[in-house]
């Protein structure tokens, strides 16, 4: 679908409802009344005789040609807005502007990333952040994401990626849990104990200890509970359910607060990768690529 014909205004009008998944939405993210967004989208769906959207009383969404449309759009403006930025940056005034979609686990999200962002906003008063907490792994591109904040191991991809810092990996259970059925004094004594497993780890029951002296072992675990995030998990060690390993990051504050206690610490685990994920091209976004460069400061201070 040729893009020619329509306004930057209209391309923005089309990007903030998809993204806003409404009108409504859309108006906010844009700062202008429903009225006028719902103007916007009519005169482009008329210049380009196509419906763009399908639009129920719940949500709006895009058609199979406001889709292809977005596809072209949003590049389009994500290259004008880094354009205006390098612009304002040759001349001493590196303000971001626009809208700073991330992405991150929950947990992540609640733990660590949230304070670092509302930092990050406090620095930059005309960029407009979108910050979306799922478990489950996005896709960046179909669904407009900037950055996605991503922990582990990546997978091979064509996205682009910056390691940010890491994490360790501890076993975790709660004090009620030790005093009913004792503590752990080394890896192959898990196998023993009932297991909480977190289902998005590629192998949730199998893990590989490497000891004081630099001793392998290996341990394959036994388990009735599974759950699909950290979130789930630490609640469900915090009530007794068992034991789990999880990042280090997540369980650092119920560690703290005695309501976890930390099993074999003299055993290590793999250190894992906290990542900041993009997609491919050229430049990174003016946007992006100041924000990757805070939060890994502030992960590294």
């Amino acid at each position: 679908m040729d893009v020619a014909g329509a306004d930057l205004n209209a391309l923005r009008v089309l990007a903030a409802v998809a993204d806003g998944g409404g009108i409504t939405a859309g108006a906010e993210l844009l700062g202008l009344s429903k009225a006028r967004v719902s103007i916007e989208v009519s005169r482009l769906e008329a210049l380009l005789g196509q419906n763009l959207f399908t639009r129920t009383t719940r949500r709006v969404a895009l058609t199979e040609a406001g889709q292809a449309l977005y596809a072209q759009a949003v590049p389009l403006l994500h290259a004008l807005q880094e354009a205006l930025a390098q612009a304002q940056s040759g001349q001493g005034a590196a303000m971001l502007t626009g809208t700073l979609r991330i992405s991150a686990v929950a947990d992540h999200t609640a733990q660590t990333l949230a304070p670092i962002v509302a930092d990050f906003a406090a620095l930059h008063p005309q960029l407009q952040i979108d910050l979306r907490s799922n478990d489950r792994v996005v896709d960046i591109v179909k669904d407009g994401i900037d950055v996605a904040i991503r922990m582990g191991w990546l997978r091979d991809s064509t996205l682009r990626a910056t390691r940010l810092g890491e994490f360790e990996q501890h076993v975790v259970a709660a004090p009620a849990y030790l005093r009913r059925h004792g503590s752990p004094e080394k890896p192959e004594d898990l196998a023993a104990h009932p297991w909480v497993a977190l289902s998005v780890l590629p192998t949730p029951l199998t893990w590989k200890f490497t000891g004081p002296r630099g001793q392998p072992c290996t341990v394959r675990m036994t388990s009735r509970l599974r759950c699909d995030s950290a979130t789930a998990l630490r609640a469900l060690l915090q009530a007794g359910a068992g034991i789990a390993v999880m990042d280090s990051l997540s369980a650092a504050p119920a560690v703290r607060d005695g309501s976890l206690v930390r099993l074999l610490p003299q055993w290590q685990l793999p250190r894992g990768g906290i990542h900041a994920v993009y997609a491919p091209g050229r430049h990174v976004q003016a946007k992006v690529r100041a924000f990757i460069d805070f939060y890994a400061k502030r992960l590294g201070g």
